[in-house]
C-alpha cells in the first residue's frame, strides 16, 4: 500500500508567507509574567509594531481578538490600513459577535481600504460572557462562513439555518478581492473544527508541536479536505527567539522567564477565553514531554507556554538553525508562518535583520489569484541576501 501524501493548495510555491504579530490584546513585555505600562496595548504601541513590520518586508500580520485585554480588532485594522504600503492584515473575528451580513459588509469595506490585502482569521471561541459547547460554536461558525461567502460571491444572501435566517441582496458587500473574497485562516483541533476548516477555509493554522505531531495534523486535514474535493494550505503560529549564536538565544529565553512566579503564570493562562480548549491542552501536554530546560525537540522551546494561553512554544537558536528548521517545515508543506517575540517591536527587528533576508517570501492572496500581483514575490531563496 502506498504511503499517504499531504496535499497542499499552494504546492507550486517556492516561498512562504512570513508574518508578524500585532499585540492589540496586551501581553507585550520584557519579562513574561510582567506587564509594564510602556508596553500596554494601545494605538501608538500596536500601530508602531504593525507599520514597522510593513517597512521591514513582512507579508502579513495577525491582529488578534481578546475581549478582556484587547483593542477592537476591526476598528484597529481599519484605522491602520490606510497607513500601510505592502503588508496584508490578518484580522481575527469571533463568529457570532457581529450579525453576518453586517460583518460581510465591514470586512468588504476593510478589503477595499487595503486594496485586497485583507485576510481573515476565523475564531470559534466562546463569546465574552457565554459558555457554549464546541459543537454549538462550530455550527454557528459554519453558518457565518457560508453567509459571508454568499455575500461576497452571489447576488443575494439566501440562508436558512439553526442560528440565522437571512434573505438580502448583496450589492453593498462585494469585497475588493473578486475570486471568492479574503482568504480564511482557521485554527482548531477538535473533529468539528477540523471538519469546518476542511469544508470552508483556506489556511489551517497550527500551534507549535513536535514535527511528528504537526505532520499528523496536516495529514488528517489533508485527507479531510480531499473528502470535500478541496485542498488547504498550512500555517504555523509560533514565537521566535533568534540571536547571532545559539548560546545567546538560549540565554535570552532563560532571561525572559526569570521573573515568572508559577501562580502568576497559571493566572495568565486561565484568563483567556480559550483556556480550556483542546488546542491549549495539547500545548500543555507538550510541556510535560520537554526536557529539563523546556525543549521538546531541538530548537523548540516550550517555556513560553508557562506564561500564556494558546501558542506556547518558540523557536530558539542562531540564524542557521532557525533557517534549517523553517526549511524542514516548508518541506512538510507549511506555507504560512506567523511569528512573534518579546518585546514584539525589538524581536520583529531582530528577525528581520538575521533571518528574513534569507527567506523567499510570498503573499498568499496574490499567489492564489485573489488580487492583482502588484507586489511580486521576492526573488530570494534560502541562504541568499537582499
Amino acid at each position: 500500500m502506498s504511503e499517504k501524501k499531504i496535499v497542499i493548495r499552494s504546492e507550486h510555491l517556492t516561498g512562504a508567507e512570513i508574518s508578524w504579530f500585532a499585540p492589540i490584546c496586551n501581553g507585550d513585555t520584557d519579562f513574561l509574567g510582567e506587564m509594564p505600562d510602556r508596553y500596554k496595548s494601545n494605538w501608538k504601541n500596536a500601530s508602531e509594531i504593525l507599520l514597522t513590520a510593513d517597512k521591514l518586508g513582512y507579508r502579513n500580520i495577525l491582529c488578534p481578538s481578546s475581549y478582556q485585554v484587547g483593542q477592537d480588532t476591526l476598528t484597529f485594522a481599519s484605522a491602520v490600513a490606510p497607513l500601510t504600503q505592502n503588508i496584508n492584515l490578518l484580522a481575527a473575528i469571533r463568529c457570532g459577535e457581529v450579525h453576518p451580513p453586517m460583518l460581510a459588509r465591514a470586512l468588504a469595506t476593510l478589503d477595499h481600504i487595503l486594496e485586497g490585502r485583507l485576510t481573515v482569521n476565523i475564531i470559534s471561541s466562546n463569546l465574552p460572557g457565554t459558555e457554549e459547547s464546541s459543537e454549538t460554536r462550530y455550527n454557528r461558525s459554519r453558518e457565518v462562513i457560508e453567509i459571508l461567502k454568499q455575500a461576497w460571491t452571489q447576488e443575494e444572501i439566501d440562508f436558512a439555518g439553526e442560528f440565522y435566517q437571512i434573505k438580502l441582496p448583496t450589492e453593498p458587500v462585494k469585497p475588493y478581492q473578486q475570486n471568492g473574497g479574503p482568504l480564511l485562516y482557521f485554527g482548531g483541533y477538535s473533529p468539528a473544527g477540523v471538519d469546518l476548516c476542511a469544508e470552508h477555509c483556506d489556511v489551517y493554522l497550527m500551534w507549535p508541536e513536535t514535527e511528528e505531531k504537526i505532520r499528523d495534523l496536516m495529514q488528517t486535514m489533508s485527507d479531510k479536505a480531499a473528502a470535500y474535493g478541496r485542498k488547504v494550505d498550512f500555517g504555523l503560529r509560533i514565537h521566535m527567539i533568534v540571536r547571532e549564536t545559539e548560546e545567546e538565544a538560549r540565554a535570552y529565553a532563560r532571561k525572559l522567564m526569570s521573573k515568572l512566579e508559577p501562580e502568576k503564570g497559571k493566572e495568565i493562562r486561565e484568563r483567556a477565553l480559550d483556556a480550556k480548549s483542546y488546542g491549549v491542552s495539547r500545548q500543555a501536554d507538550m510541556r510535560t514531554l520537554a526536557d529539563t530546560e523546556g525543549y521538546a525537540e531541538p530548537n523548540l522551546w516550550t517555556g513560553i507556554g508557562r506564561a500564556r494561553s494558546g501558542c506556547g512554544a518558540a523557536l530558539v537558536g542562531n540564524p542557521q538553525q532557525i533557517l534549517a528548521k523553517l526549511q524542514r517545515y516548508r518541506e512538510m508543506g507549511i506555507r504560512s508562518f506567523i511569528f512573534s517575540g518579546y518585546p514584539h517591536l525589538e524581536e520583529c527587528k531582530i528577525f528581520a535583520k538575521l533571518v528574513l533576508p534569507h527567506l523567499e517570501t510570498v503573499s498568499l492572496p496574490e499567489a492564489q489569484g485573489r488580487r492583482p500581483q502588484e507586489m511580486p514575490a521576492t526573488p530570494l531563496g534560502m541562504g541568499e541576501r537582499r
